[in-house]
């Protein structure tokens, strides 16, 4: 169960502050009463921390709930304010949750109505906490801008970064080497944007994306007829980065005839266009990316051992991302924020079983993976908050089975009733993180009655512990008659 808020009852009505007193310390929260909108003024200006859920009645003899609302939200925009309005006020109540308030509950109030809309509210406040909390993470680091944001924290990331500013300077050529997605574009282009070339041009080929017979063409350019097509002259990546720097990408796919003609281009810094006869000088830096191994390839002659000597001057490893793990909050708070002002969206967070399914997931597809799966989850969002639904399939399997005859029987066979103990144990326990810890409500998850999930608990021996109201031992309906008493 999530730590206990701190809320704060205002009414000037002894007997629904007792009410909400009992309900929600039951409910596990620290509570402090005020009994009215002064006394209310002077708590929420005397707390050392911001309160996270207001409980307010609307009208009360020396003011209203709105002016507890206004000195709240002044205090914490992220103090959550519950207004309680009686039958014929409903108009004043609505103009509150236009001033900011979470929602607003009608007297006479029901306990299960106001325990659902407390918890509601709380958990809005905790998305809020989570939310700052992956700002702070990422206040302090300097990103490029858009998807070419360089961000993290690790020790290994920091590697990387020190390598850039001390590689930026040279006019040596970087082999940038690591699985695909790990972000060897983006190296690259630092390295250019940090370096006295970042004026000129940073042009990019793939090698992987050209036919074999037009790689040549390409790099070196090509008079006009030189060729069938060629119908006009080209200058070539290598003369168009003149002054700057050439990226090539998926350089171990370039063939292997043409890998002569670039190790020439790169020791004499001279090309020759196809169908030219002669050498045209000029300065441009390589900086190179594989996600293969090069050296075994060399072993294997599949690459000239020459050229790789001559790309792999300087050499950064970039690792995966399931490597580099304390990263990952940072990179989703990035994503957030920048597909979340993309689509218009003033604020849109993770719920906490969202972001646990993020945390867990091993990212196979590395950065690139990330950053698509939070454009989806960002665009699929409803109501400001990313839930499980929203995620990549590939995503919820992290959390256990989510379609069990995908399930396969170990070679060494298994113990059933353990196996199948455990998976209940699994699915209750997420069963309460996401209903906050409120067994009536992790039962309907389930599709359980009360009775039934209570005596799981016991089965299991997960029935431990102290229960909030409408969690405990007798019938929950029992439980709101106790409050109404």
């Amino acid at each position: 169960m999530s730590a206990p808020a701190r809320i704060l009852v205002v009414d000037d009505e002894a007997s629904l502050r007792q009410m909400m007193d009992v309900l929600l310390r039951r409910m596990g929260h620290e509570v402090e009463l005020a009994s009215g909108v002064r006394e209310a003024r002077e708590r929420l200006d005397a707390a050392t921390t911001p309160f996270d859920l207001v409980v307010t009645d609307l009208m009360m003899a020396d003011g209203t709930g709105l002016e507890v609302l206004d000195h709240a939200r002044a205090t914490s925009t992220e103090t959550q304010v519950l207004v309680v309005t009686a039958h014929g006020s409903v108009e004043t109540a609505v103009d509150a949750m236009r001033r900011g308030a979470y929602c607003y509950l009608e007297k006479p109030l029901s306990v299960s109505e106001a325990r659902a809309q407390v918890e509601k509210a709380l958990e809005k406040r905790s998305l809020m906490k989570d939310n700052s909390s992956l700002r702070i993470i990422t206040r302090g680091l300097t990103p490029e801008g858009g998807s070419g944001s360089l961000i993290g924290r690790s020790a290994t990331f920091q590697t990387a970064m020190d390598f850039v500013r001390r590689a930026a300077p040279n006019r040596a050529s970087v082999l940038i080497t690591g699985e695909s997605g790990t972000g060897k574009e983006l190296f690259a282009r630092a390295i250019h944007t940090s370096s006295d070339r970042s004026a000129g041009p940073f042009v990019v080929i793939n090698c992987g994306a050209i036919p074999a017979e037009l790689v040549e063409s390409e790099l070196f350019g090509h008079e006009k007829g030189a060729f069938t097509g060629a119908a006009n002259r080209a200058l070539g990546m290598f003369r168009q980065a003149d002054g700057g720097t050439l990226f090539l990408d998926e350089i171990g796919d370039v063939p292997l005839p043409l890998q002569v003609k670039l190790l020439r281009a790169l020791q004499e810094r001279k090309v020759r266009p196809v169908g030219g006869t002669t050498e045209i000088p000029i300065d441009t830096r390589i900086v190179a990316a594989t996600n293969r191994d090069l050296a075994q390839m060399v072993k294997e002659k599949s690459f000239r051992e020459d050229l790789y000597y001559r790309l792999n001057v300087l050499r950064l490893h970039l690792p995966p991302l399931r490597d580099r793990r304390e990263d990952l909050p940072a990179l989703i708070e990035h994503f957030r924020s920048r597909f979340a002002a993309e689509n218009g969206r003033a604020f849109v967070t993770f719920s906490p079983e969202a972001l646990r399914l993020m945390l867990a997931h091993q990212w196979p597809g590395n950065v690139r993976e990330l950053e698509n799966a939070v454009e989806r989850a960002v665009t699929l969002a409803q109501g400001g908050t990313v839930i499980r639904d929203d995620l990549p399939p590939e995503l919820l399997g992290a959390a256990g089975f989510s379609r069990p005859g995908e399930m396969v029987l170990p070679p060494e066979g298994l113990q059933l009733e353990a196996t199948l103990d455990d998976i209940e144990r699994s699915f209750i326990r997420q069963a309460l993180e996401r209903a906050k810890g409120v067994r009536t409500h992790a039962a309907g998850h389930l599709g359980l009655t009360f009775r039934s999930f209570r005596y799981r608990l016991q089965k299991l021996g997960m029935a431990g512990g102290e229960a909030p109201v409408g969690e405990g031992e007798g019938d929950p309906d029992e439980a709101e008659a106790r409050a109404r008493r």
